[in-house]
């Protein structure tokens, strides 16, 4: 009779769909090594720390979807190494939406004591067991909704954190702060008589300017990407601060640096359009975007903007040191046949991209005829006197 260990070490490899159609082994409990075998799978990229621990537990596929990347939680414990330098400022820490625990067991060995809150009792066990291999030894869980608990406690900590469910009763996605659960607009007197440091994590579809007149006291802005695709937004909140946030943009395992300002000069920058194409084209990444602050660099890097909606700014020297990709100009021009076939008669592939242009990928590839891939990137925008125009660049 073969064990569950034994099932998922000899199928750990194999496609989770395929083995949920086979008869299952004499003495396995197959749902749940099938849930191993496809949290262990999705794990390598995403949380390499768990995949390589021998005996490790992963939750069910919704958990290993919302839950955070090994990267993004060691950035949440950055933020508290930075606000909370001393030790002897990091005695409490309380994470009230456990979920699998990835931020807590980054954040939580910075502290001297740490409570894992969670509803669910499914994830409760399986925190209580990976803590217990990942040396989390200072870690109390408690299985309970994070408002209970806090009615029913009155701890206080050096720090709470909150990752609230984004899905409804029906299983959607939601994005709104009064649609997750908990519901921390209606939390956050009874938080702040907890804690001065709140940290927050919501969804980076959210809008930042709608929840800014919702939440309280809030100090910073994080919008955080990670290979190129914004993953997260934080919000840090400080019971002591009463004045506007500053907005940080940050690219893991990107090399780019990151990137911050404050909101007075989020909302002054001054936006310089440029008349046309310079020797350099940059994209700023996407955290970037997602922080609103993309104006900024005009001044910051003494760039122009080809247009109020084009994300695309260009310059005639390089910059190193941009937050997001830099390409070199080889030519641009029109959408004239003849100016057309000049630029692009010596390629028959390029990677295009479409930049507040009227067109799709699709439809300007037929158009151009060109196969995807090669070291040519084209891209499609407007300008600021409303021309299109179609950029060719190199890396």
């Amino acid at each position: 009779m073969m064990t569950n260990e034994e099932y998922i070490q000899k199928h750990k490899l194999d496609d989770v769909r395929s083995l949920a159609l086979k008869k299952a082994e004499e003495g396995v409990d197959i749902k749940w090594c099938l849930q191993q075998i496809e949290g262990w799978q999705k794990s390598r990229d995403k949380l390499p720390r768990w995949a390589e621990t021998e005996g490790v537990w992963f939750p069910p596929v919704i958990s290993m979807e919302q839950c955070s990347s090994e990267p993004t939680a060691g950035y949440k414990a950055r933020i508290i190494e930075r606000i909370l330098p001393a030790p002897s400022d990091r005695s409490m820490f309380m994470d009230l939406t456990g979920g699998y625990g990835i931020d807590f067991s980054f954040m939580s060995p910075l502290f001297a004591r740490s409570i894992y809150v969670e509803r669910s009792q499914e994830l409760c066990d399986i925190a209580m067991h990976n803590f217990e291999l990942l040396h989390l030894d200072g870690a109390k869980v408690v299985c309970r909704a994070s408002e209970e608990f806090l009615h029913a406690n009155d701890n206080l900590s050096s720090l709470i954190f909150l990752d609230p469910a984004r899905r409804d009763g029906a299983g959607r996605k939601t994005v709104a702060i009064s649609d997750c659960t908990p519901d921390v607009s209606q939390l956050q007197e009874t938080l702040f008589d907890r804690s001065r440091f709140i940290l927050l994590k919501l969804s980076p579809m959210l809008d930042i300017n709608l929840a800014l007149t919702v939440l309280k006291h809030v100090s910073e802005v994080h919008a955080v990407s990670l290979k190129g695709e914004c993953k997260e937004l934080l919000f840090l909140m400080d019971r002591e601060y009463h004045g506007m946030p500053t907005y940080f943009a940050s690219n893991l395992e990107s090399g780019d640096e990151d990137f911050s300002c404050t909101h007075e000069h989020r909302i002054s920058a001054s936006r310089v359009l440029s008349s046309g194409i310079g020797e350099y084209l940059y994209e700023p990444n996407a955290s970037i975007l997602k922080a609103g602050i993309q104006d900024v660099l005009c001044e910051r890097y003494s760039m122009g903007k080809l247009h109020p909606n084009s994300n695309l700014f260009t310059s005639s020297v390089p910059c190193p040191h941009f937050p997001g990709r830099g390409f070199r100009v080889e030519s641009c021009c029109g959408f004239g046949k003849k100016e057309l076939r000049q630029m692009l008669s010596d390629i028959s592939r390029a990677n295009i991209s479409i930049r507040n242009f009227p067109s799709t990928v699709v439809e300007l590839r037929r158009k151009l005829k060109l196969a995807e891939g090669g070291e040519t990137y084209l891209f499609a925008s407007t300008m600021a006197d409303g021309k299109h125009v179609l950029i060719r660049c190199v890396k």
